[in-house]
């Protein structure tokens, strides 16, 4: 169906937000995510003419004994976010030793962080509202390619009920071109687009 189709059209943001922060890392080299979530929907929404309904922010949080400034830095910037409307969703921090070899050929063992459950809370929402009509977009600030198998199944769901709805996959310019396979349409977010949606407030503690 042509893009036009779908302009004024409720949409939701998914923004997955270890995913963006690596992503613009990579593209743009900023050090931490320095993002305004609400600002980049808002932008992307109204270059394509789609009424936001809803902004949804998952992440994983590191435990405080793991990482204080990390960790207060996460806390102060959901409150934030809700404060502004967003409604967000976090869960603590896995973390798993892994091992790497030095130039000089020892060994070395480190405790990494990692995110379990972020990608699969997200499918479940997506799939869920999607059931409940609540959008006809879903914009999904992710590259992660778990969540093309969400693609598949949002348009079974409009197959079934026959409806018109769309999602699509919005992530920083980068060498990673690649947006969720099998969404309709992939957006890639500039370095002027981006920068006109960073949030000026530094939630790391002093």
């Amino acid at each position: 169906m042509p893009d036009e189709e779908y302009r004024t059209q409720r949409t939701i943001a998914f923004v997955d937000g270890q995913n963006l922060f690596y992503a613009a890392r990579d593209a743009f080299g900023y050090t931490y995510p320095n993002y305004d979530p609400l600002k980049l929907a808002q932008e992307v929404c109204g270059a394509k003419k789609w009424r936001l309904a809803q902004v949804r922010f998952y992440t994983g949080i590191p435990a405080v004994q793991d990482n204080r400034t990390w960790n207060g830095f996460w806390h102060s910037k959901l409150a934030q976010m809700r404060r502004h409307g967003v409604w967000t969703y976090s869960r603590p921090l896995r973390y798993r030793t892994k091992t790497v070899r030095l130039p000089d050929g020892t060994r070395s063992a480190y405790r990494a962080g990692y995110e379990k459950g972020i990608d699969v809370r997200i499918a479940l929402d997506v799939v869920s509202l999607a059931l409940d009509r609540s959008f006809d977009v879903a914009l999904v600030f992710s590259q992660d390619q778990d969540l093309s198998e969400v693609a598949d199944e949002v348009r079974r769901i409009a197959n079934a009920g026959g409806r018109q709805l769309k999602i699509a996959s919005a992530f920083p310019q980068s060498s990673n071109p690649r947006g969720i396979y099998h969404t309709d349409e992939w957006i890639v977010i500039d370095r002027a687009l981006y920068d006109r949606c960073i949030d000026p407030r530094d939630y790391r503690p002093r």
